[in-house]
């Protein structure tokens, strides 16, 4: 198929939308976070964006999408540093678009999916350990699932279909959250005293920059501008907003208060679900799964959180993991060929196997993430240790592990 330059032209956005995503991840978090720990969240959140981005050129795409090595498990090294993939001409994968497009918009996935545990881990970690973790974490966790399920590896081959990550990206961070915040154990005085979040406006401007640039992380997995990136983009769009209502609403009841908090959490939370079944299912079938996502992500923060007393600081198990594994599993409910002449037919159209594999990539994805996280971690601790003492916890880790402060004191450097 000749190189299409429509098809191109949007994918280029998508790349770059996926790329603003890094940066509004940092800001959402960073926002509602303690003002002493500003700096670090960036830093991690920047210091990732280039050092993933490295690793996926070197090696990462050619283990994660090269030819396989044999059974379905792994892509072989003949497309390191990008030899080999053509620029002129497109791959099996997305044959419209120029090899490198494609391999440039794989890029941007592989380097947010690491960094959404940053949310987890958040005000206790050394930066050190956070450099060694994300580098294991992509090799062991998310290359291996790319390959598995998207590079032509053994899940594909038995069915499981994810469009742009859900079991591959929310799944596995999600469940790896879970993980690093039981391994890291929780933060000083948590449940002692209330940990506001510095600057909730920025904290806004950050999800609605996610929610922007979810459009190219959805609409762009299509490779392509036409008839399926656009049903991608109405299902993201309205799976994101019912699930802000449920969000506000649930906590509303709950507290008696709307809560902004709740409504970027939710919107989050929407974008995540849908992301999986987005060019698998008509827009009537995301609004349900919208509401859905938004029920089930707001009971996990509940049920992790306030029952079982985890600090996943930003709740990232719930918001993405639980999230992702609804959307994973609701397309072998609500899949429609006729959506998706390519895609899978779920449950209600016929098709009852497509949940029972659906729920076998949701597993190994979940048992993945947990319990390599889980590892990594362990391993990483008997080596270097991976958390801060408790006293640069208590005086924040920007001052302690990058000697910068995110904002000018006033009894420190008078009025401005």
């Amino acid at each position: 198929m000749p190189i299409d330059s429509g098809d191109t032209a949007w994918m280029l956005i998508a790349s770059s939308l996926v790329l603003l995503m890094i940066p509004a991840l940092g800001m959402f978090e960073a926002g509602l976070l303690r003002k002493k720990n500003t700096v670090s969240i960036f830093m991690q959140i920047f210091f990732g964006l280039a050092l993933l981005s490295i690793m996926w050129f070197t090696f990462g795409f050619s283990l994660s999408f090269g030819p396989d090595t044999g059974e379905g498990i792994s892509g072989n090294l003949d497309w390191s540093f990008l030899r080999n993939v053509p620029q002129d001409s497109g791959l099996h994968y997305a044959p419209s678009i120029p090899g490198l497009l494609f391999a440039k918009f794989q890029m941007m996935f592989a380097v947010i999916t690491p960094l959404l545990l940053t949310g987890a881990i958040a005000e206790r970690m050394k930066f050190s350990a956070f450099i060694l973790f994300i580098v294991a974490w992509s090799g062991l966790i998310y290359y291996p699932l790319v390959h598995w399920i998207w590079g032509g590896g053994w899940l594909g081959q038995m069915g499981v279909v994810d469009f742009a990550g859900g079991i591959v990206i929310h799944t596995s961070a999600g469940m790896g959250a879970l993980a690093a915040a039981l391994a890291l154990g929780r933060r000083l005085n948590y449940g002692a005293s209330i940990m506001i979040p510095h600057s909730i406006p920025i904290a806004v401007l950050g999800s609605s920059l996610l929610w922007l640039g979810w459009f190219g992380f959805n609409a762009g997995s299509a490779y392509g501008a036409g008839a399926l990136s656009g049903i991608t983009i109405i299902n993201t769009q309205v799976a994101s907003a019912v699930a802000a209502l449920i969000w506000v609403g649930l906590s509303w009841m709950r507290t008696g208060k709307p809560s902004v908090i709740a409504a970027i959490n939710g919107a989050i939370a929407g974008l995540a679900g849908i992301t999986p079944a987005s060019g698998y299912v008509g827009v009537d079938s995301a609004f349900v799964i919208g509401i859905a996502v938004g029920v089930a992500s707001y009971l996990g923060v509940l049920f992790f959180k306030e029952k079982l007393k985890i600090d996943d600081a930003l709740d990232v198990s719930s918001v993405h993991g639980v999230a992702g594994i609804v959307g994973s599993l609701a397309i072998g409910l609500f899949a429609s060929s006729l959506v998706n002449p390519s895609g899978p037919n779920g449950l209600l159209f016929g098709n009852p196997h497509q949940l029972l594999v659906q729920s076998i990539g949701v597993g190994i994805a979940g048992v993945m993430g947990f319990f390599g996280t889980l590892a990594i971690l362990k391993v990483l601790d008997v080596l270097i240790g991976i958390r801060v003492s408790p006293k640069v916890e208590e005086a924040g880790l920007d001052i302690e592990e990058h000697a910068e402060r995110a904002y000018s004191d006033e009894d420190e450097f008078g009025k401005m």
